[in-house]
This record gives structure tokens, sequence and C-alpha cells, in this order.
């Protein structure tokens, strides 16, 4: 199989919160896995421009964590035993939602494919299982590039700081932002 060849990179650093991210709420896994996304887009294409010239279509998203997104969890779970479920949690639950709308902010066409792998990936790394999917999606002609993100949020995510406060404003927020990694490959 052909070696892959890293056309950008770009880290979110542990402890930086993401800016929101509309339609999002409870958790900052979504945020950071689109601003990790339009870091490493911008660094290689410029602009997000869907429709104009140079708008990067045939690019895969493959987004891997193996922890995925604990707070949304954990609010879905406050969520229930209230018996009151806020509705955006169950769209913002599937991990293809944000990569639906990181694909359509930027124009793009390729497969959209969301792994967990067995171990998550350390700071500024991706999971080899990640890139070893990305080479296959190359080597099949389904897309020119893939855009391929590691995200992972901090074990107390799983466990808000006060019980007495609702998941979304507990979990998944302040100084136990997690951390992600994006790096556009293509062969």
């Amino acid at each position: 199989m052909n070696p892959l060849h890293t056309l950008a990179t770009a880290n979110w650093p542990p402890g930086k919160p993401p800016p929101p991210l509309p339609g999002f709420s409870a958790s900052d896994f979504n945020p950071l896995v689109a601003a990790v996304a339009d870091l490493c887009l911008a660094e290689h294409f410029g602009e997000p421009r869907p429709d104009g010239p140079g708008a990067p279509r045939r690019t895969a998203l493959l987004l891997a964590s193996a922890g995925g997104d604990r707070a949304t969890a954990l609010a879905i779970d406050t969520g229930a035993t209230r018996h009151r479920m806020p509705p955006l949690l169950f769209f913002q639950s599937n991990p293809n939602a944000v990569l639906g709308h990181i694909a359509a902010r930027w124009g793009l066409t390729g497969p959209v494919v969301a792994i967990s792998p067995a171990d998550a990936a350390a700071p500024g790394e991706v999971p080899p299982d990640a890139l070893e999917l990305a080479a296959l999606l190359l080597a099949d002609g389904d897309a020119d590039q893939v855009l391929v993100i590691s995200a992972e949020q901090p074990e107390q995510a799983e466990q808000p700081d006060r019980p007495d406060r609702p998941a979304e404003q507990s979990a998944g927020t302040g100084t136990g932002t997690g951390h992600a990694t994006a790096v556009l490959v293509s062969v």
C-alpha cells in the first residue's frame, strides 16, 4: 500500500476550551472536533468555500476516539433519570453529527466514518488504526484526501464535579477539556 502524504496538521491543546458550536450542548467534544478540523482544513485550503473553486470536494472525514463523547453520554443518563431529555442530546450522541456539520461547512463529499480504537491517542497523535483506515479509503478511490481527527475527553468528564448541577453545566466544561489532533492525508 502507498505511504500516506501529510498535507496539513492541527492540534487543539488540552485545557483550552474550544469555541461554542451552534446546535451542540452539554459537552465540548463536538466543538473540539469541529475546531481542530477547521484549523487543519484552513491550513491547507484557506477559508471554507463549499461552493467555490478549490473547495475540498472528495475529502473523507474519519473520527477516531477511544472514549467518545463522555459528557454527552452523562448528560443523556442524567436527563433520563430526570425524565426530561433535551432533544439536541439525541442528535449529538451520534458521532457522525459533528462530521456532517464539518462536511456541510466545507463542502466535503467523501465518506464519513467514526471508529473507536482500543487505545486513546496521546495529544498530538492519531491512532495507527485510523491511519490504516484512511489509507484504505484512499486506495479504494473513495476520496482524494482524508481528514483524520483524533479527539479525547478526560476521564473526569464522566463524573460531574457537583452532583446537584445539571450535566449541561458540569460535564465537559472548564479545565477538564480534552485534546484533539487532525491530519489531512493523501497518497
